[in-house]
Parts: C-alpha cells; structure tokens; sequence
C-alpha cells in the first residue's frame, strides 16, 4: 500500500509536468461542457415563420397566434404572391398557407389540408420544425373544436408532465451526456497517456529496478488518474453544471460520484490496457478513436439500445459504459436511489475486474519484454 501511495503521488508531478493534457482536462469540464450546452442545439430556436392566411376566420387567427417564442418568431403575415421570393431571400424557414374556408370545412366536418412551404436548405430546422408545425396546429384545432361551436367528446384525454426537464430544454441534457462522455475520454486517455510517457522518457526502467511489483504500478496510476477525474467531475457538476448553466441535478450527486469512481476503475485499466499496444502517443490517438467512438454512440447516450440491433445490445453489456450511462441517468435525471442502481454498479464491478486482470497480463508481458531488451 506504502508503495501504491507513492508511486501514485509521482503521478501527479508527473501529469503537472504535462502542460497539454492539463489544458485539456480544464477544457473538457469547463469550457467544453458549457459550450456544448449552449452553442449546439438540433432544436428549433426562434425560427422564422410567415402565415397567408387566406381564411381570416377565428380558426386561422387562432392556430396563427399558437406560434410563439422560443420556438419561433411572432408570425408575420404576407401575401401569396411574395412567398417564394421570401423563401429564396432566407427571410422566413416556414410559411403556412391557410386556404379560404378552412373554418368552414372544419365545422361540417371535413378534411381541409393546410399548405406549409419550407426553406430546406436549413436543414436540421426544417426537418424537425415540420413536426413541431403539426404539433402546434393539432392542438389550435383541438382547444378550437373543444372550446367553440363544436364539441367533441374524447373517451381519453392523455396528459403529459416531464419530472427532470420539464420545459424540454435540450442544453438540460446535453450538459450532463457531456460529464459522462468526458469522463470515459479522460478516463482512458489519461491512464494510457500516463504509461506511453513512462516509456518515452525511459523511466519504465527505473521503476523496474525498484523493489516494486507491476501490481503496485498499475494500481497507483489507476487510483491517481481516477482522483483527478473526480475532482474534476466535482467541480463540473456543482459549478460548471448548476450554477453557470443552471441545470439541476434530480438525484444524489455523491451516489453518482461513487458509481463514476467504480467505472473509473474500468475505464483507467482499459487505458492501460491499450498503453501496453501503443508504442506513442500518435498511435494511441488512433486506438482511442477507434475503441471511445463505439462505446460513446453505441452506450446509450446518444441513441437508445433499445433501437438497436440485439445483437449490438448484448455486445454492448459487455462494455462498462453502457451501464455507466444506465446508471448515471437514472440518477442525475429520474433521481434513483442505489436500491435502484445497485445492479449497474455491481456490473460494472464485474466487467472492470476483467478489464483489470486483462491490463495487468499485458502490462507485465511489456514490462518482461523491455526488462530483457
């Protein structure tokens, strides 16, 4: 233990000495995260919106006024004859075009269709206002025919509430995903890089003609990379996350922080793992890419499994991150307790034990192979 404790202390003079991973790990938890959540939104935002409104009944001025901010501009309404030459100018992404004797058609109880022109060279808030479009104009149509001339009655009435976001506000999620994406990047990264600097500066040599044992070695880069990210992580959460963003937390941060330190132990032996193959830093960059983008897309995190192919699921149980995203969302958005996550965390527990053993094989052929060259 006396050893694990000092060689993990040389660690950190050691990672002090890396200006570049230092920045990089700054930037990951501040900067990084707060731009993430603030600069890059699929949403739609203020978009720009007319109406032709060739109806001019009490149903058309209603779904007109349904459009509102954030979500778009107050509408503005034009003539049929300039719709195409304000599309082509980008001075509108929609125009709605609502024909003469829509009301009418509604009230006997007809199909009248609506006209929505899109600008699709916008094309992320196209694709997506289109259904936003629909969704507001659905329910003018429902409060019109409920509340006016014509009832109707429904058997069910659905009623929506969101717990953890309730306004639906994208950067709430993407701060977040950011923290546990970064915490597998720099979990990796750090561990990995930590080993392949062992090697370039020739001090590998020197922890091999001290009385230590690779176990020692590789445990003490473990705990002392894994330290650092959650201190980091610490700082993210309380300051970065709740009081720049204002994003709250649903559940217990500290239960977070200690299932983060369980899968740290997987993730820092995986960096060690692929630091015993990479002879450099370039080549463990090419490693990374080609292990941390599977495990970011397929986790979870972006896309749920439950769309993907079952066999992607089951490869994927395999992986610690998959239940590091299971777990860190149960917490941070429903508010679960360990009662409920218990079983992500012994999973991960089981799979880094693995990965440990798996690093620790590895690692001791490297440190043979250089101890007889």
């Amino acid at each position: 233990m006396r050893n694990i404790l000092f060689l993990g202390i040389k660690e950190f003079f050691s990672l002090k000495r890396d200006v570049i991973l230092l920045i990089l790990i700054v930037y990951a938890f501040t900067v990084g995260i707060y731009i993430a959540a603030e600069g890059r939104s699929i949403a739609v935002h203020n978009a720009a919106i007319a109406v032709v409104d060739e109806d001019d009944s009490p149903l058309s001025r209603a779904i007109t006024e349904s459009f509102y901010p954030p979500y778009f501009q107050r509408t503005e309404q034009i003539s049929l004859a300039d719709v195409n030459a304000l599309l082509d100018s980008g001075r509108y992404t929609f125009v709605l075009m609502i024909p003469d004797g829509f009301e009418a058609d509604v009230l006997k109880g007809r199909v009248p269709s609506l006209q929505v022109n899109i600008d699709a060279t916008v094309i992320t808030q196209a694709g997506i206002g289109a259904g936003y479009i629909q969704s507001i104009i659905f329910k003018a149509l429902g409060d019109f025919l409920n509340t006016g001339e014509v009832l109707s009655q429904q058997p069910i009435e659905q009623i929506i509430r969101m717990k953890f976001n309730p306004n639906l506000e994208e950067s709430w999620f993407i701060a977040l995903m950011q923290i546990i994406n970064h915490v597998t990047m720099l979990g990796i990264i750090l561990t990995g890089a930590a080993l392949i600097r062992e090697r370039e500066h020739g001090t590998i040599e020197h922890l091999l003609v001290m009385p230590i044992k690779p176990v020692e070695i590789l445990l003490a880069k473990i705990w002392s990379n894994a330290l650092v990210i959650i201190l980091v992580v610490t700082f993210s959460i309380y300051i970065v996350v709740q009081e720049w963003l204002n994003v709250p937390v649903a559940g217990s941060v500290p239960l977070f922080l200690l299932g983060t330190s369980l899968y740290l132990f997987s993730a820092t032996a995986m960096g060690v793992f692929m630091g015993t193959f990479a002879r450099s830093m370039p080549q463990m960059g090419l490693l990374f890419i080609l292990i941390i983008l599977p495990m970011i897309l397929l986790s979870g995190g972006a896309t749920p499994q439950e769309s993907m192919p079952v066999f992607v699921q089951t490869l994927m149980q395999f992986v610690p991150s998959t239940h590091y995203v299971d777990f860190a969302q149960a917490i941070l958005y429903r508010g679960a307790g360990l009662d409920i996550v218990w079983l992500s965390f012994a999973s991960i527990l089981v799979i880094g034990a693995v990965y440990f053993a798996a690093a620790l094989l590895f690692f001791r052929r490297m440190v043979t192979r250089i101890a007889h060259s």
